[in-house]
């Protein structure tokens, strides 16, 4: 099965310095203020995604239980029109088994 784009590892998987909690130089005691707020505004973004993803998960839900519901009532419009057609009539319908294939027309042209 091929992957699709959304599935591959990207950018966002890729750890920073940052994400992997290491520095160029010690730690001092004033920059824990600057984490701790760092932290915070990342705990906020990541949030805010994860409401939005899960509302794009519930509309995204809900479009496919529309689509269903609407398949199964053109499923049923199609077999009630096969049950109400003549199988002996000349109007043909198309089904996957029954393609007719049409000759090309040919014509003679002369120069």
């Amino acid at each position: 099965m091929v992957r699709g784009v959304t599935e591959l590892s990207g950018l966002r998987e890729i750890r920073t310095l940052h994400s992997a909690k290491k520095r160029s130089i010690p730690r001092v005691q004033s920059s824990t203020y600057l984490d701790l707020y760092m932290l915070g505004k990342e705990k906020d973004r990541l949030e805010k995604e994860m409401f939005i993803l899960e509302k794009r998960k519930t509309s995204m839900q809900k479009r496919l239980d529309e689509i269903a519901v609407e398949m199964k009532k053109l499923e049923e419009a199609e077999g009630i029109a096969r049950s109400n057609t003549n199988p002996n009539s000349e109007e043909r319908t198309y089904t996957p088994g029954n393609v007719v294939k049409k000759e090309w027309k040919k014509m003679v042209l002369n120069y």
